[in-house]
C-alpha cells in the first residue's frame, strides 16, 4: 500500500504541471516580499520626511513666538512715547490682541499644519499692522519736533522780547527816576534857634520855650510849581518825635511816620526861605536832637543840635 502512495507523489513531482504551478508560487512569493521591503523603505522615509516636517514646524513655531512677542512689546514702549489718547486705547488693543495670538501659538502643537498656517497668517497681519502704526507714530514725531522747533524759535523771540522789554523799562525807570531826583525839593540852610521866654536864642534845656527853625528850599526848575507840604520831625535824644497828636502822621516808604509840624508852602521853583515854630510844652532832656525835613515822601534836609 506504502509502496503505491509513494510511487503517486513520485508521478506527480515529475509531472510537468506540477513545476509550473510551484515555480508561479515561489515568483508571487518573491513579488510580495519586494513589496514589502519596498513598503517598510517608503514608510521608513515618510516618518523620516514627518519627523523632519515636525522639526521644521517647530522652529517656525518658535521664531513666529519670538516675533509676536517682540511685537507686544514695541506696543508697550510706543504707548510710552506719545500723548495721544485716542492712538494709545488704538495700540492697547493691538497689543491685546498680539498677546492673544500669542498664547494661542504657545497652546498649539508643532504637529498642527493648520493652526500653524492660521498662527502664521494671522502674525503677517499684526506685522503690516504695526509697519502702519510705526509710520503713523514716526510723522507724528516728525510734526512734534517741528512744533518743538517752533516753539523754541518763538520762545527765544519771546525771550529777547521780553528781555528787550525789561532794559527799556529799566532805562525808562533810571530816567524817571533821575527826572524825579531833579524835581524833588531840597532844603538847605538849616539852622534852628533855642528860645527863651524873651525870644532870645538859649542852649540852656530849662530855659527853652519855643524852637525856631529856619531853612531855604533850594531854585529847582524841573520842581513842579505850586502848593507844596513840608513835614518837619524834632526828634529827642532819645529817638522819641515831639508832636501834639499821635495821629499826626504822613506816609513815607511803605509806612507812616509822626511829624512834629507840618507847613504849607506856595512853591514858585525859584529859591524861597521858610521859617517854622514849635512851642514847647512838654518836659525836654539834655542832649542832641535832630531836625528832619520831608516833602513828597522823601527826606529834603536834616540838622543836629545840642541843649545843655
Amino acid at each position: 500500500m506504502n509502496t503505491d502512495n509513494n510511487h503517486n507523489r513520485d508521478a506527480r513531482s515529475s509531472s510537468p504541471l506540477w513545476g509550473r504551478l510551484g515555480g508561479g508560487l515561489l515568483l508571487l512569493l518573491v513579488v510580495m516580499i519586494a513589496a514589502l521591503a519596498f513598503l517598510g523603505i517608503r514608510l521608513s522615509q515618510a516618518n523620516k520626511a514627518n519627523e523632519e516636517m515636525v522639526q521644521l514646524f517647530e522652529l517656525e513655531k518658535a521664531e513666529m513666538e519670538d516675533e509676536y512677542s517682540t511685537f507686544a512689546t514695541q506696543y508697550d514702549e510706543m504707548q510710552i512715547l506719545i500723548s495721544n489718547d485716542s492712538l494709545v486705547a488704538q495700540l492697547e488693543r493691538e497689543k491685546l490682541r498680539t498677546q492673544q495670538l500669542l498664547e494661542e501659538l504657545r497652546a498649539t502643537k508643532a504637529s498642527n499644519a493648520a493652526e500653524i498656517a492660521r498662527l502664521k497668517k494671522e502674525l503677517k497681519t499684526v506685522r503690516t499692522v504695526m509697519r502702519s502704526y510705526v509710520i503713523q507714530i514716526d510723522s507724528l514725531n516728525q510734526a512734534n519736533e517741528k512744533l518743538v522747533k517752533e516753539n523754541t524759535r518763538v520762545r527765544n523771540q519771546y525771550q529777547a522780547a521780553t528781555k528787550q522789554v525789561e532794559v527799556l523799562q529799566e532805562e525808562a525807570k533810571n530816567l524817571s527816576d533821575k527826572v524825579t531826583l531833579a524835581s524833588q525839593l531840597d532844603a538847605t540852610g538849616i539852622a534852628i534857634h533855642p528860645r527863651n521866654k524873651r525870644g532870645k536864642d538859649t542852649y540852656s534845656v530849662k530855659n527853652v520855650v519855643k524852637f525856631a527853625i529856619d531853612f531855604t528850599i533850594v531854585k529847582n526848575i524841573t520842581a513842579s510849581t505850586g502848593e507844596r507840604v513840608i513835614y518837619v520831625r524834632i526828634a529827642k535824644p532819645d529817638g522819641m518825635v515831639l508832636t501834639k497828636n499821635p495821629n499826626h502822621t504822613f506816609a513815607y516808604e511803605n509806612t507812616k511816620l509822626e511829624y512834629s509840624i507840618k507847613k504849607i508852602i506856595e512853591y514858585t521853583g525859584e529859591e524861597q526861605d521858610v521859617t517854622v515854630y514849635w512851642d514847647v510844652e512838654e518836659f525836654l532832656s539834655a542832649g542832641e536832637y535832630t531836625v528832619y525835613l520831608f516833602s513828597d515822601g522823601v527826606m529834603i534836609g536834616e540838622k543836629n543840635f545840642v541843649l545843655e
